[in-house]
């Protein structure tokens, strides 16, 4: 009998509850999905290149499980506190009719405990699926086609994710027995009186929100224009100024409401608008600071998804190898280097072979005793003519001597980054040969250079340079041809009169970071042989996998083939997959976590939202038998809810979206969030708009339905309809 009575119980309070139980599924299968990351493919696929990285990320993931659980644990606190409230009268007539408490709070945990176990079902079992879709979609967007698909059902996630929720879920009820126990029968029965609205003084409401507005705007000022003061420490400033701001606009705003009911006393008597605004008055009055903290978690969810969404975007980019030729570097004795790569079992995965030569320039002989040696290179009129295309601010500073560093930065102006980059190269530059560069070319279908002797080109590395192209930079172009017509020398190498020519495509030298360098000089053969500094001389081969082999099996299962030859060879190599792995786990640890965070943030305070207006209701009940016995009809009453559904969602979101605005433009602004292709823009801003709305809407309308079932339930008068 006990027992038909806890299973019936919990099934007639999951039925009852379904917007809580519903949470607790997405809640767990987000656990389960966190918690098998380390089994995915995508993260299989990086541990092969970045080890080390992936080893603390997924450190970290328990930091995070744990921060998740903190976080439903107030949750179901609340879920929980609000489920024994409307069930105060049903505990009253138990312990009435003899059963004790203590047996009272044992059926309220095995409820609880069968709750849980099929909420775990659910959520592991959806959990899992959608830990196979994420793989399998992730994998396929990077193009990664070199492991096939294995099952990453992980049974650590599985048992970590069920003994954390069990024990969350044990505290709550424990505690919440433990009132439970404290209060006597008439309590229960008669339930608690709520405690009388204070709406407080004009003044003093007026003034919350004035505060409110004042503190916002400056969380605001801060967040778009001090981001990055004082290492950053600003930013929680603003953020606790913005929290403050949120919970005094939301407490004076909630009580000024009264004044709009008031408004509609004296201008309509139709409808039930001045029935709907006192209740939703009521319920942002009441609970204020809870309504504020919404909107707090809101604003960070849009933040966080926003973040999220254009780490995926990234994605493209990851894909994108417009400055990156090469697939593979080998460094070694060059004799052997080359017969190795020619041999029968590495030849078919190379094409386009080539040999890298570079080097630095070497220092003219030392003049006199203790004077240092003095470079080839003199560019005082590139030097000048590079200044005066700065713009006024940045060329005032250089010619009055006042600027005294300097860094690159997409955002400043292309004199300015073309400057650093040549200065940074002297009084030692490094040297790259004609025909090595021409070997590049060659490999992405260009024309080759045809250097005269007394003629050189700047190079520039695009993995360093912050220029939007490089193979087009309009104003050393036009600081060239102006010097061309002028029949002048921008600079003198050994003492030679020298003409730079005009720009070439640039690409990156090897396939990863064996040569990291910003700038060089591209120079004939000979002078690259009489001005070399033979002790920094180093050499590399480079090639790509044959377009033939790519047509048939794909980029990324030859080029982790050629690895594992090559792997046999001795030599120390690098590959382009280096690069790939790292930029895809930046893009995998960022989308993944954020993601989660905030997708998580905004579900719980949905659901606190859900809960609070179901809680009111619960207790106003008698208002609306009140408005049936006043002749309200019951699709009136209906639509009145409806009403203040949308009113208590609409709120808090709408500042959310104010706060996250400001939030997403800063970030945007700072590069902490960066879209390469701006094109992106508007449609990660509509994805951003679909999950928030989505979410909110799904919740809205399961309140909505509650709610109606509830009103359905309550004791009407007589032909009301």
């Amino acid at each position: 009998m006990f027992s038909k009575l806890i299973y019936r119980n919990a099934k007639r309070g999951r039925k009852e509850n379904l917007i809580y139980f519903a949470t607790l599924v997405v809640a767990i299968a987000s656990f389960y999905i966190i918690l098998s990351l380390g089994r995915q493919d995508i993260i299989l696929f990086l541990k092969e290149f970045e080890s080390d990285a992936i080893d603390k990320l997924l450190a970290q993931m328990p930091i995070i499980y744990l921060f998740a659980l903190f976080l439903l644990f107030f949750l179901i606190l609340f879920a929980n506190q609000y489920q024994l409230n409307r069930r105060s009268k049903e505990f009253g007539l138990y312990l009435m009719l003899g059963m004790r408490k203590k047996r009272l709070i044992l059926q309220l945990l095995a409820e609880g405990l069968i709750t849980s176990i099929l909420a775990l079902i659910a959520g592991i079992l959806i959990g899992g699926f959608l830990a196979e879709i994420i793989s399998l979609t992730v994998s396929k967007l990077v193009g990664q086609g070199i492991i096939g698909h294995q099952l990453s059902l992980s049974v650590g996630a599985i048992f970590y994710t069920i003994l954390g929720f069990l024990f969350i879920q044990f505290i709550a009820l424990a505690i919440l027995g433990g009132r439970l126990f404290k209060r006597e029968v008439h309590q229960l029965l008669y339930e608690q009186m709520d405690k009388k609205l204070d709406m407080g003084h004009v003044r003093g409401n007026v003034f919350h929100i004035l505060a409110g507005v004042v503190l916002l705007g400056i969380s605001y000022w801060i967040v778009l224009y001090r981001f990055m003061d004082f290492g950053g420490l600003l930013l929680f400033v603003a953020l606790a100024l913005g929290s403050l701001g949120t919970i005094f606009f939301m407490r004076g705003f909630g009580k000024l409401l009264g004044l709009q009911a008031s408004l509609y006393e004296r201008k309509s008597t139709k409808g039930l608008h001045t029935f709907t605004l006192r209740q939703f008055q009521e319920n942002v009055a009441n609970r204020s600071t809870s309504v504020a903290v919404t909107s707090i978690l809101i604003t960070l969810s849009i933040i966080l998804i926003a973040d999220g969404i254009s780490s995926i975007l990234d994605l493209e980019s990851v894909n994108n190898r417009s400055s990156s030729v090469y697939d593979f570097t080998v460094n070694g004795d060059n004799e052997k280097v080359e017969k190795f790569l020619t041999s029968e079992k590495m030849a078919p995965y190379v094409g386009d072979l080539k040999l890298l030569e570079i080097g630095k320039m070497k220092y003219k002989e030392e003049s006199g005793e203790g004077e240092l040696p003095t470079s080839f290179v003199e560019w005082d009129e590139l030097r000048e003519r590079l200044i005066m295309a700065m713009p006024e601010s940045d060329k005032e500073q250089f010619l009055s001597g006042e600027m005294l560093g300097y860094s690159f930065d997409v955002e400043n102006h292309e004199a300015l980054n073309l400057f650093g980059a040549i200065e940074s190269l002297l009084p030692d530059p490094y040297l790259i040969p004609e025909s090595s560069y021409n070997g590049l070319l060659e490999a992405i279908g260009d024309k080759p250079l045809n250097l005269h002797s007394n003629e050189i080109v700047l190079y520039f590395n695009p993995d360093f340079m912050p220029v939007d192209n490089l193979d087009n930079m309009p104003v050393l172009d036009k600081i060239l041809e102006e010097a061309l017509q002028e029949e002048q020398s921008l600079m003198t190498i050994n003492d030679q009169a020298v003409s730079v020519h005009p720009s070439i495509p640039m690409r990156g030298l090897v396939a990863d970071r064996s040569v990291e360098i910003i700038s060089a000089f591209i120079v004939p053969d000979q002078m690259f042989e009489q001005l070399l500094d033979t002790e920094t001389y180093m050499s590399y081969w480079n090639f790509r996998i044959p377009q033939n082999l790519q047509d048939q099996k794909g980029l990324m299962k030859p080029m982790m083939e050629a690895r594992d030859v090559l792997h046999t060879s001795g030599f120390t190599f690098e590959s382009y997959l280096q690069n790939f792995g790292r930029q895809l786990f930046f893009v995998v640890a960022g989308s993944y976590t954020i993601l989660y965070m905030g997708i998580l943030f905004l579900i719980i305070a949905c659901t606190v939202l859900a809960l609070q207006f179901l809680t009111q209701m619960k207790q106003t009940a008698g208002r609306y038998v009140t408005l049936s016995m006043l002749g309200a009809k019951r699709h009136q009453i209906k639509k009145s809810m409806r009403k203040q559904v949308l009113l208590t969602f609409l709120l808090p979101m709408s500042l959310a979206c104010v706060s996250g605005a400001v939030g997403i433009k800063a970030m945007t602004s700072f590069v902490v969030i960066y879209i390469e292709d701006e094109t992106l823009l508007f449609p990660m801003t509509l994805a951003i708009a679909c999950i928030i709305i989505g979410i909110l809407a799904i919740y809205g309308v399961a309140v909505a339905r509650t709610a109606e079932r509830g009103i359905d339930q309550l004791r009407w008068k007589p032909n009301v309809d």
